[in-house]
């Protein structure tokens, strides 16, 4: 029984060591890096032009969705945070509109919001349809374009680009390539439409995006996101560990 007492020191230590190291990468793996780290050749604004399509039809989850593109759309940017339809304090794509085919809104910046490094100094973060953007001082906010900046919802009714863009993560420097469209379901008498340049703001200032392409040019963060993969499993894997040899380790009686 010797044998049990000391795997269950060894997990027990095994798990605080885990959960530190857990804690401490959490806070960096979406630590955005460097400018020096991107290639800012790519990173110029989006490319568009006017279109004339045919509406079409998609079906995902049973639901029918009516597509129309308006302008062809291509964009490089760098991910500084974003909102999945399926999160659990997501209560609209799902439960009330119905909306299966916008899996995720990706907020990007590009150009001199790159470069200058500015976003480095700022925070954002993403709620269910907007990307907020903030900073502490003056200097920061007269520095930073919001013209330069874009919340994204993302449609996708292919597997292949849905793998893509849900490994997105911030830092990443990302390319897609889709159309700029108005999606409806009648069903539930759900519309969205679309904006159709980088300089407007406030409601209906997010681009609707229906990809084609979409890629990962370079992943940031790589060796400490793999790390933190790792010590999470790790954490994991020794708290169970601790709790079987926990329970037939023999009782300690102390005197």
């Amino acid at each position: 029984m010797a044998t049990s007492s000391f795997f269950e020191q060894l997990f027990k230590w095994l798990f605080i060591v885990g959960a530190l190291l857990t804690v401490a990468l959490y806070f960096k793996k979406d630590r955005l890096p460097e400018p020096t780290f991107y290639d800012l050749g790519y990173l110029d604004e989006p490319v568009q032009a006017k279109i004339n399509a045919e509406p079409f039809k998609t079906h995902v989850n049973d639901q029918e969705y009516t597509i129309t593109p308006l302008y062809d759309y291509e964009l490089h940017g760098v991910v500084v945070s974003y909102s999945d339809a399926d999160a659990f304090t997501n209560i609209w794509h799902h439960k009330r509109w119905q909306d299966f085919l916008n899996l995720r809104d990706l907020c990007v910046i590009w150009g001199k919001n790159v470069g200058s490094g500015v976003y480095r100094q700022m925070k954002f973060h993403n709620d269910s349809w907007t990307c907020w953007a903030s900073w502490q001082d003056y200097e920061t906010g007269s520095l930073f374009k919001m013209n330069a900046l874009s919340n994204n919802h993302l449609l996708t009714d292919d597997d292949r680009i849905k793998k893509a863009l849900m490994s997105a993560e911030p830092g990443d420097h990302i390319r897609f390539k889709g159309v700029l469209a108005e999606y409806a379901n009648k069903s539930n008498n759900f519309f969205r439409g679309t904006s159709i340049t980088r300089d407007d703001t406030g409601n209906g200032a997010c681009e609707t995006v229906y990809l084609k392409e979409f890629e990962i040019v370079k992943k940031a963060n790589r060796g400490i996101r793999k790390l933190y993969g790792l010590t999470k499993w790790l954490t994991i894997v020794s708290f169970f560990g601790f709790l079987i040899f926990f329970a037939i380790a023999p009782v300690r009686i102390r005197h």
